[in-house]
């Protein structure tokens, strides 16, 4: 789908988080039950490789689908949104000021279900240089060593009002 080469498992899961999730907690203005990034297990200037734990517990399971449940596919953009949000807000000095915005999605595609048990890593690469806070990124979610999502986003830095 794309020429953008994102990190590729195997992930070690396990490892030292860059980030937890009470770190997220600081960047991110999102709450449970619509913060859906669990830990960062590697950030730097180019990729950002970040974790969901999909459980039974998840709210949208009760009514996405009660007898075969299935994370929906506009909540694993989100996810990926977020993971995206928190790469890019790592490259201001204090990303607690600062929020990001949707402008674009697209050449979405989903590869299979995510259902109740998987881990979600999100590898997501910089695409182009972040200019006038634009900044667009390419995506993919695994589980294990399937794709089960990816797609480009693009969105907007933002300086929060104080």
């Amino acid at each position: 789908m794309s020429n953008y080469i994102v990190k590729e498992p195997p992930f070690d899961i396990y490892s030292e988080p860059v980030y937890t999730i009470n770190d997220i907690k600081k960047i991110l203005p999102h709450r449970p039950p619509f913060l859906l990034v669990d830990k960062v297990l590697y950030l730097d200037d180019k990729y950002i490789v970040a974790v969901k734990n999909v459980t039974m517990n998840e709210p949208f399971f009760v009514g996405h689908f009660p007898d075969e449940p299935i994370m929906p596919g506009v909540l694993q953009v989100e996810a990926l949104a977020q993971a995206g949000g928190i790469f890019v807000l790592n490259s201001v000095p204090d990303p607690e000021n600062y929020s990001t915005y949707f402008l674009k999605i697209s050449d979405v595609r989903f590869r299979s279900k995510v259902v109740p048990g998987d881990v979600l890593v999100f590898s997501l690469i910089l695409t182009g240089p972040i200019k006038r806070g634009i900044c667009t990124t390419y995506g993919k979610i695994f589980v294990g060593d399937k794709v089960v999502m990816e797609g480009h986003l693009t969105a907007q830095i933002v300086k929060n009002k104080q």
